[in-house]
């Protein structure tokens, strides 16, 4: 999944907020002919939390299927033990390859807790499981020792960005552990990771703009600073203003985004809200912006 971008494709939405399965095949389709290094569906970007275990189905089979096996689809779960499990089965029946296993609800916990928590959660299932650390999740280099030690956890993406307690669990963990950036807005801070053992990273900028994620992408390999600092100036740094305006935007402006390229993904589903007029024509004016950097169009 080093080979290329982590793609997290938006869930499609008719206007009246039901599913639109047709639509998020088309979406999918355009995401997997950018050639991402796998394709997360109904994580955090698919709005997982909004779905019922009927659309959940949905789209992680519709996901299975345009991959063909091509790439890993690798499908969110959680929150609750008893929750992800069902969803986790679900997954299975679906032709999922893993799991990204989202934070749990509401409660803090201790180390105990979030180590048992996970072993229920790969009990009741015979798929690969990626924990994630994100909000009230963090775990400690002991707890990464003994979650790696849980035969089918084969991963930690971290979204907390302390580097350094993220390379004293990357030092913790076995060899073959796999660890990946998953930092809102990954981009930003994808050289930092890089330099504690970490290159792989999710894109949010994958499910509207692939073409600027996948020059960052190249640009990262090949270590070019100059294009990376350009598109970071330019576009990731301006975009992340913007997404810090109101809570929710980081998946309201890339659905937006997404939708003034001509994609089929509809509005989100509360609690989140789309975009105001404001700050939708400021997002149109930063897309022309990063999509000019890579000589794409808008």
């Amino acid at each position: 999944m080093e080979g290329g971008v982590l793609s997290f494709p938006l869930t499609s939405f008719h206007d009246d907020g039901s599913l639109d399965p047709d639509g998020f095949r088309a979406h999918v389709a355009d995401r997997l002919a950018t050639a991402p290094g796998a394709l997360f569906p109904a994580c955090g970007t698919g709005e997982f939390f909004s779905l019922d275990e009927d659309e959940y189905r949905q789209v992680v089979t519709v996901a299975v299927e345009e991959a063909a096996g091509r790439v890993p689809v690798v499908a969110g779960t959680g929150y609750g033990w008893a929750q992800a499990a069902r969803f986790a089965h679900i997954a299975e029946e679906a032709g999922a390859d893993a799991l990204l296993v989202l934070p749990h609800y509401l409660v803090a916990a201790p180390q105990e807790g979030l180590v048992t928590q996970l072993e229920q959660i790969a009990a009741s299932t015979r798929l690969p499981l990626i924990a994630y650390q994100r909000g009230q999740v963090a775990y400690t280099p002991a707890s990464v020792r003994r979650i790696a030690d849980i035969p089918n956890v084969i991963g930690l993406k971290d979204g907390h960005s302390d580097l350094d307690r993220l390379q004293r669990l990357t030092l913790a963990a076995p060899q073959g552990f796999l660890f990946f950036n998953g930092a809102a807005t990954a981009e930003i801070q994808a050289r930092a990771y890089a330099t504690v053992g970490v290159p792989a990273y999710s894109s949010a900028v994958h499910a509207f703009a692939p073409e600027i994620a996948n020059a960052f992408f190249t640009a990262l390999r090949a270590h070019d600073d100059k294009a990376m600092d350009r598109l970071l100036r330019d576009f990731y740094v301006p975009f992340v203003e913007l997404r810090d305006r109101v809570p929710g935007y980081a998946v309201s402006l890339v659905k937006a985004a997404a939708r003034l390229r001509g994609g089929p993904v509809g509005p989100v589903r509360a609690p989140l809200t789309d975009p105001s007029p404001t700050d939708l024509a400021d997002l149109r004016a930063l897309l022309t912006t990063g999509l000019d950097l890579v000589g794409a169009s808008l």
